[in-house]
């Protein structure tokens, strides 16, 4: 209308046409300032040769943006690409006239472009492209603060304005107006990444192995039942929910059941869930109780043997030991590295019995694969020959411009298998948020596309050594990403012991870093020596155990597996746990010690220059002991001599049954009176001590010469009053017979009417020689 007035001669007054003007120039100062501040930043890009700074506006952060899904991950030419998501309101003013569009951006040339995309955030004027526009936006004529709303985009892909293959920039924008700002803006955006390459590759696809773990944190510990079968106690039934349906471990099998992957699995959890299929014990306070979770563990055990039938499986050692914690700490203590030997040779064994397939145990498997040459040392000196490092471990310095094979010969015999990083990380995330999941999945995708087309005509083994432990979430959305790539447009899958004996790349690095270049954050994370000091004391008592006993499995057993488990990995992050575990290892193992004792004694007695002197020694174990040899040591040995047996080290030999106590006698010779300390203490056959020793006193009463002529005394006296009694009756005979005395007793003789005393029955006369001293009983 005022464009008609002008024509027509009707033009407006001085007035108004000064409150025109001001309002025109208030409302087109932020233009104005968009376009001045996007012309800048091209040209200070275009004269650095490098992309501008951004500086996004603080309003495109008013609406969040959240993308939950996007299909097909990896479009082809007939394809609608449709993506989901939700808008949040996160400002104080409504929004109106809004809706969501779709923006496609120019083809990324590197990973480190993709890197870039993915880390930008806010929306730039100067960098994101225009809208695809309408009919494919969603509108909301209002979005009210604190409100969400979900959007679905639906683009045919030949509207997307592809022009070749590799991978380009999406961002999911939305725009309206608020009542203080009444123009069109972008209040929020969401990136994005999209691979494209509809057809199979004209070069050579890349060989992609991803390892699909699987292992859990310590749940059994050293304690058994002394039944038969050696009943299991854990230390809880924490494992059981990961087991169960929807849990993480049994999404880690359902799911890798459906994939191109490689097992790699630590034989530990295998005998831990084989331990639940039967009767178990669960730790509950000061006792336990029976476990309830069988048939649990049955189902996830059977459906991983189906799982892993005709597949490649990897045996990492028993209880995925620590690998740079023993080359950092563990080597300071003798006979640490000795426990990684024992977890190799258990680990074939521990897989082929219970899955039934025959696993490789040629790799070992550092923290994030971090390496230096100790932790390389260690890791080959158990007999692996390959070392699962990280690409941000083992860097490249060649200037490289694409991403080489996995497998890298740093000498001595061993290959690194240089996992990527950028892949191996892709989803340590939350990916319980779908919108991270749908992010990571991309990602990952357009990441491996970018690895084959750097040189398309060099084929190259790459490797994604993922986290050890992951989620189900986590699980889920790796799984969603391998599944995008079975179309094999520019991948296809091979296994981790063939990407190890891949051919190297000549020019990919193989020095393994110093020492120095060990991440902090590791290093801080790892067992103390302390925690090697502890395993070679628990070492220590169970070598000693082990001697005297008469069926050694039932022990060594489960504590040479404890002692592996003190070492896991999985102890990383719970430097608390390590230390109970611990503890709790080596004080069952000292009260199974206890349990062959000697019975305390305070004080025997001698009442001659010889005696026997009993020691009891107690077997409260269900099984047999022996190799003992009981020895008496004398403070005093001029005072009190103990006759040994020479023949058994100076004692005497111990063996008892399972339940039961045995006296063990020695004889004791005194050469003078008073009390002597004895040490009784029990010895392996060897000579080692074997638990306490016990102490006890011997008095020593000899009969002396005053006392001798007492009793001779006294025995003359009896011998002289029976002499008396014998002439009495035979004179009280021969006056009988001569007629004299009768009816009358003469003398104080006997009674006539009174037979003689019959002669003693003392029985039989014992065989036995009577001893040379009394028996001393404790």
């Amino acid at each position: 209308m005022a464009e008609a007035a002008d024509s027509q001669g009707m033009g407006p007054s001085p007035a108004r046409r000064w409150l025109r003007r001001t309002a025109a120039l208030l409302v087109g100062a932020p233009l104005i300032a968009g376009l001045l501040s996007g012309t800048a930043a091209t040209t200070a890009a275009h004269a650095t040769g490098a992309a501008a700074p951004e500086k996004a506006q603080p309003v495109s952060r008013t609406v969040q943006v959240t993308l939950d899904s996007m299909s097909p991950s990896a479009p082809v030419k007939s394809d609608t690409l449709t993506i989901s998501g939700t808008v949040t309101n996160t400002g104080r003013q409504a929004v109106t006239a809004a809706h969501v569009g779709l923006r496609v951006g120019q083809r990324l040339t590197s990973r480190t472009a993709i890197d870039d995309a993915s880390q930008r955030s806010g929306y730039s004027q100067s960098l994101d492209p225009a809208e695809v526009g309408d009919p494919y936006t969603v509108k909301f004529p209002k979005l009210a603060p604190g409100i969400s709303r979900d959007f679905t985009l639906s683009v045919p892909v030949s509207k997307l304005g592809l022009d070749g293959d590799g991978v380009y920039p999406l961002g999911v924008s939305l725009s309206g107006q608020t009542a203080n700002q009444q123009y069109e803006q972008v209040m929020g955006i969401q990136r994005t990444l999209l691979p494209w390459q509809p057809e199979a590759v004209d070069g050579k696809k890349s060989q992609l192995t991803y390892m699909w773990p699987l292992m859990s944190s310590t749940h059994l510990t050293a304690q058994t039942g002394s039944d038969e079968q050696q009943t299991p106690v854990f230390a809880d039934d924490a494992l059981a929910a990961e087991l169960a349906p929807g849990g993480r471990l049994e999404q880690m099998v359902s799911l890798g059941s459906q994939l191109p992957v490689t097992w790699v699995i630590d034989p530990d959890l295998l005998a831990t869930v084989d331990a639940m299929t039967r009767n178990y014990r669960v730790k509950s306070g000061d006792t336990d109780v029976p476990g309830t979770n069988q048939d649990v563990a049955k189902q996830w055990l059977g459906r991983l043997e189906d799982a892993v039938q005709g597949q490649k499986v990897v045996a990492l050692p028993f209880a995925d030991p620590d690998l740079a914690s023993l080359a950092h700490r563990g080597k300071e203590v003798s006979g640490s590295l000795s426990h990684l030997q024992g977890a190799t040779e258990v680990a074939e064994k521990t897989v082929e019995t219970i899955l039934h397939v025959t696993p490789s145990v040629d790799f070992a498997w550092p923290v994030e694969g971090a390496v230096d040459p100790s932790i390389v040392d260690v890791a080959t000196s158990a007999g692996a020959h390959n070392v699962i490092a990280r690409s941000d471990s083992l860097r490249e310095t060649g200037g490289l411009t694409y991403s080489p094979s996995a497998a890298r010969p740093i000498g001595g015999g061993t290959t690194a298998v240089v996992s990527d990083a950028r892949l191996s990380t892709a989803f340590e995330g939350d990916m319980s948020r779908s919108g991270n999941a749908t992010l990571a999945v991309q990602e990952f995708l357009a990441q491996t596309l970018a690895i084959t087309l750097q040189e398309p005509e060099r084929q190259r083994s790459i490797v994604v050594a993922p986290q050890r432990m992951p989620s189900a979430s986590q699980a889920q959305t790796m799984a969603g990403a391998v599944r995008a790539l079975s179309a094999q447009r520019w991948t296809t899958p091979l296994d981790l012991p063939a990407a190890a004996t891949a051919k190297p790349d000549a020019r990919a690095t193989a020095r393994v870093p110093a020492s120095s270049s060990y991440p902090g954050s590791l290093r801080r994370q790892e067992l103390p020596v302390q925690a090697f000091q502890d395993m070679k004391s628990t070492q220590g008592t169970l070598d000693k155990f082990r001697v005297i006993l008469t069926a050694p499995d039932r022990v060594v057993t489960p504590f040479g597996n404890a002692i592996s488990r003190e070492m896991s990995t999985s102890w990383r992050g719970d430097r608390e746990g390590a230390v109970i575990y611990r503890a709790g290892v080596q004080s069952y193992l000292d009260g199974l010690t206890g349990e062959v004792r000697l019975i305390q004694k305070s004080t025997a007695t001698m009442s001659g220059r010889s005696a026997t002197l009993a020691v009891t020694v107690q077997n409260q174990l269900v099984q047999p002991v022996g190799n003992l040899v009981l020895r008496l040591e004398p403070s005093n040995p001029s005072r009190l001599k103990v006759t040994t047996n020479e023949a058994a080290n100076g004692g005497q030999p111990v063996k008892i049954d399972g339940g039961h106590s045995q006296s063990v006698k020695f004889t004791a010779t005194a050469n003078a009176n008073g009390p002597v300390q004895v040490t009784a203490r029990l010895y392996t056959q060897d000579g080692t001590p074997y638990g306490d020793p016990m102490e006890f006193t011997v008095k020593v009463s000899e009969i002396t010469p005053t006392v001798m002529l007492v009793i001779a005394g006294g025995v003359l006296l009896l011998v002289l009053a029976g002499i008396r009694m014998y002439t009495q009756r035979k004179r009280s005979t021969a006056r009988k017979e001569t007629g004299e005395g009768d009816g009358a007793e003469a003398d104080g003789g006997d009674d006539p009417g009174q037979p003689s005393d019959p002669t003693p029955d003392t029985g039989p006369e014992s065989g036995a020689s009577p001893g040379t001293g009394e028996k001393v009983e404790h």
